[in-house]
């Protein structure tokens, strides 16, 4: 009878079969040491087939037992070969050591449990042992002996990894890499990323965010040397760029803008759970192929829902203008939403909308408390209730005397607004004007959330010129003066999105908010740091902004930022420092911060800033540099003026005209310099 099917001789049967299957591709540093491991197991085929088909006797628990060492044994080893095949090869170049520990430890179980193996009370045939046997003395050689993988492979990574390698040699690292690792087309750079972003998902015992930055970047390399040698696979983005002698130079794409999933810089990022921003076709096919967690962080995705970073893909737009790149493309319009609305969902929303219209203030108001609610609740009604025809009747409340069901409506109104298609409905019912008007009028709760719905909106480029038009920014700035937390909050996140338009900029200065804004960054709280201090080096790139900040003494908690704030808020704190350092009032403020020790955090955020930081800083300490130059010269030359203003001894003098002091053994006469 045969053996049963969930015990250990038929694990070991299974593990034998899946090794010898085939589809084992193993294009990485370990393919030698994966062959001859994928070899012997497949030479165990007929012994685990007489394993399987033996029959049953009263010794069937000494069997198990016996056989269970064995079957362990194999599908570890079947894990290996799996994790040879899928696994990243970037990643275990890098973990040499621990993938070559796997290694020692699956062949020293095998050898072991070949060696314990119980032949004589097992009906295992002459030629099947011999073949056994010589499987087991290849493990036994093979247990005694490390197969290590190329050092030179190892070495070029490495130095890669830790950019500590010679600039000069750098082409002939990548070449060889991109041979040895088998990475010369899009198909195998974008398996390598998704496979990459997975296993220090999994773990590695280092810090995650650090590993996961620095092997990307090493991908990113290899990914534009690959590119540049096959011209037919496409250019890397922003490789079309002339310097001044007409040649092709190449444009560093910050990381902020690539996908951390494909390193290129991303069309339509969007928001996960977590907070994080990707590309979404990479995060759409990630999420597809079965991952729960967050390749950035590794926390679990608590929901699908993907929101559209509007304002990140706005300032990828004005960087690859800056650069003179063309805009990666996508489309601008957002596909007519179909809804699954039932005929009983959409009856209910009809009979809300016939009490909106209602002359009874009562049936008004809890109509659109109700209307709020359901359009809270998820995107399906959102785009019920707005294919119901809601919006104009909800903008009609907008005026009402009635605060409450003013603060219903314009509620209501944000909460639709969530769904990208509504925006557009919103903006062309002519809403807007009445949003500002209940942000200036409304009670404190319909006036943040006006506030809200204008930040809402204002994510769509073209929609931040036609709020800013509206009189909004100055009523924004007065919420974010004496809102509550949140409503500070919502109208700092708004006036952010709107002074992206340059257009907006003098608005907003205009209207005070430089000296808030300063107010909020000298805080001993911290309360709205992160929002502070990316207003004002969004104002501060502008002629009225840097001058209305220069006024507001900000070296002092600049240099201070620069030097102990949060990554992002240093990054800021140097852009800001960095449009003050030019122009007419440069040598003040260089001068104030040379006051203010600012060189040593500067090169503290070189080395260990964000992207945009590490230029900023590097760029401010030229400049502090020139000006440095420049102070000692200006030194040099007054001391070379004094030097020769001082008058020369008469040629002709009496004896009694001499001082004395000229026998002196130290002058009194400064030397000329």
């Amino acid at each position: 009878m045969a053996g049963d099917g969930g015990g250990a001789a038929e694990r070991a049967a299974a593990a034998v079969e899946a090794a010898a299957a085939g589809g084992w591709d193993f294009r990485n540093a370990y393919r030698r040491q994966l062959l001859a491991l994928s070899r012997r197991i497949r030479l165990l085929g007929p012994f685990a087939e007489e394993l399987r088909e033996a029959r049953r006797g009263p010794a069937e628990k000494e069997r198990e037992r016996a056989l269970a060492p064995l079957a362990d044994a194999l599908e570890k080893a079947l894990d290996l070969l799996r994790l040879g095949r899928d696994g990243s090869r970037i990643f275990l170049v890098l973990e040499r050591d621990n993938v070559m520990k796997k290694f020692q430890g699956v062949i020293a179980q095998l050898e072991q449990a070949l060696c314990d193996f119980p032949y004589d009370k097992l009906d295992i045939s002459d030629e099947v042992r011999e073949q056994v046997e010589l499987v087991h003395a290849q493990l036994r050689r093979a247990k005694e002996r490390a197969d290590m993988p190329d050092d030179e492979f190892y070495n070029d990574v490495l130095s890669l990894y830790n950019k500590s390698y010679d600039p000069s040699a750098e082409l002939d690292i990548l070449e060889r890499l991109s041979e040895k690792l088998h990475l010369m087309t899009i198909t195998d750079l974008t398996q390598e990323s998704l496979a990459l972003h997975e296993m220090v998902a999994s773990g590695g015992g280092q810090d995650p965010g650090e590993h996961i930055e620095k092997m990307s970047m090493l991908l990113k390399k290899i990914k534009d040397f690959v590119q540049t040698q096959n011209p037919e696979m496409g250019p890397p983005i922003g490789a079309k760029l002339m310097d001044s002698n007409g040649e092709p130079r190449p444009v560093n794409i910050p990381e902020e803008f690539r996908c951390p999933i494909s390193l290129e810089l991303m069309k339509d990022p969007v928001i996960v759970s977590t907070g994080q921003t990707y590309e979404r076709a990479c995060i759409e096919k990630w999420l597809a192929s079965g991952h729960h967690t967050c390749p950035n962080t590794q926390q679990r995705i608590t929901n699908t829902t993907l929101t559209p970073n509007y304002v990140l893909r706005s300032l990828i737009a004005q960087w690859c203008e800056a650069n003179g790149i063309e805009p990666p493309k996508r489309s601008s319009q957002p596909n007519k939403p179909t809804s699954a609305c039932s005929s009983s969902e959409r009856a209910n929303i009809d009979a809300l909308l016939s009490r909106l219209c209602s002359h009874d203030p009562e049936e008004q108001r809890s109509a659109s408390a109700e209307l709020r609610l359901l359009a809270k609740r998820n995107a399906n009604n959102r785009i019920c209730i707005a294919e119901a025809g809601a919006i104009p009747l909800l903008l009609s409340l907008l005026s009402s005397s009635d605060l409450r069901t003013q603060e219903h409506a314009v509620t209501a109104l944000l909460n639709l607004s969530i769904h990208e298609y509504n925006k557009a409905s919103i903006i062309s019912s002519g809403a807007v004007p009445s949003i500002v008007h209940v942000l200036k009028n409304g009670s404190m709760e319909a006036r943040e959330n006006a506030a809200a719905t204008l930040f809402s909106l204002s994510v769509i480029d073209e929609y931040k010129v036609t709020i800013g038009g509206t009189g909004a920014i100055p009523a924004l700035v007065v919420l974010l003066s004496e809102g509550s937390q949140r409503g500070k909050k919502d109208a700092a996140a708004a006036l952010f999105n709107l002074c992206i338009y340059q257009g907006n900029k003098g608005r907003a200065i205009r209207a005070g908010l430089v000296p808030l804004i300063m107010g909020l960054v000298t805080n001993p709280t911290g309360a709205l740091m992160d929002e502070a201090m990316a207003i004002l080096s969004i104002l501060s790139s502008h002629p009225e902004g840097k001058a209305a900040i220069g006024a507001a003494e900000p070296v002092p908690v600049l240099v201070e930022m620069i030097g102990s704030g949060s990554p992002r808020n240093r990054e800021n704190a140097a852009a800001v420092m960095l449009h003050l350092c030019s122009g007419e009032q440069q040598r003040v403020h260089l001068a104030r911060a040379q006051e203010c020790s600012i060189m040593v955090p500067l090169r503290e955020l070189t080395l260990n800033g964000t992207e945009r930081g590490k230029r900023k800083a590097v760029l401010l300490l030229e400049r502090m540099s020139r000006f440095l130059v420049q102070q000692q010269e200006e030194k040099e030359a007054q001391l070379l003026a004094s030097a020769q203003a001082i008058p020369r001894i008469p040629e002709q003098v009496q004896e009694t005209d001499i001082p004395e002091q000229l026998d002196s053994p130290s002058p009194q006469y400064p030397a000329v310099a």
